[in-house]
């Protein structure tokens, strides 16, 4: 069965019908500082309508919160932030939820409610966000369960009794649910072995795929950011250093992003870190 997009107003704000090329999501100048440690540091960074682009990069690096910027979970101190071409780093609280509705979440560790069955869970959004009856919102549940692997028996558990990779794809499932033009992949392999995690990259492409959805995913495993990417960018010290194809990481000619992407204990990154 196959639903309607939901959560799509049909008197979208100017921005919203925005020109071909227009960039799904850019990111201009963004400064964030937390006290006087500087972590965003005039970040620029655009991604393409129905583009996969992963952001590489360390911990501590800007990645988190770069994502929670772009999410308007995070204001930035000074910078621009567009989606769709609408400038969004400083909307009123009733904009912020109508761009909201655009997005859909990966979190690093799920983040699903614990006290929530698994449809539930799915359904949030269309529950809270979209004020769907828990009927049809179940019903659609139940569907992108499917759409991740998961049995409609699945539905009624409760996370604590998944595994990790479940949990995943619950999570997965969530993210999808609302058919988001938008979606955001925080770490989405961490934690789980080899296997399970190219069945969550294989999912991921899957979903973003059929929805024609623009991905943005950041990550520090190079075997997800190779499968799942188009175009990869690399974060360093709070600014994009290197963006390119996937298909041109391994000559990028930088030496930060191949001491990155081929995990070697030398290099600049080491020796900016041994500073006093």
């Amino acid at each position: 069965m196959t639903h309607t997009a939901v959560g799509k107003p049909a008197d979208a704000a100017p921005g919203a019908r925005a020109e071909a090329g227009t960039p799904k999501l850019k990111l201009s100048g963004l400064h964030k500082s937390f006290g006087s440690k500087h972590v965003l540091n005039g970040l620029d960074l655009e991604v393409g309508r129905a583009e996969s682009l992963v952001v590489i990069g360390g911990s501590g690096t800007g990645k988190s919160v770069m994502l929670k910027c772009a999410l308007g979970l995070m204001h930035p101190d000074s910078g621009s932030i567009k989606i769709d071409g609408e400038e969004t780093a400083n909307l009123r609280p009733r904009d912020r939820e109508r761009v909201m509705r655009k997005f859909g979440m990966l979190f690093q560790g799920a983040a699903l409610f614990d006290s929530l069955p698994v449809w539930e869970n799915v359904a949030f959004g269309l529950i809270q966000g979209e004020k769907m009856s828990r009927g049809k919102a179940r019903e659609i549940a139940v569907e992108k369960l499917s759409a991740v692997g998961l049995a409609r028996e699945v539905a009624d558990l409760f996370p604590a009794e998944l595994s990790g990779g479940m949990q995943k794809r619950v999570g997965l499932a969530r993210a999808i649910a609302t058919q988001p033009e938008i979606i955001f992949f925080d770490e989405p392999t961490t934690g789980l072995d080899p296997i399970m995690a190219d069945v969550i990259n294989d999912l991921i492409i899957k979903c973003v795929k059929d929805l024609g959805a623009t991905a943005l995913s950041i990550t520090h495993d190079m075997a997800s950011a190779r499968k799942i990417a188009d175009r990869i960018a690399m974060i360093y010290k709070g600014k994009i250093i290197w963006s390119g194809p996937v298909s041109e990481i391994d000559n990028s000619g930088n030496p930060y992003v191949d001491q990155f992407i081929h995990g070697r204990a030398d290099g600049p990154i080491q020796m900016e870190v041994m500073q006093p």
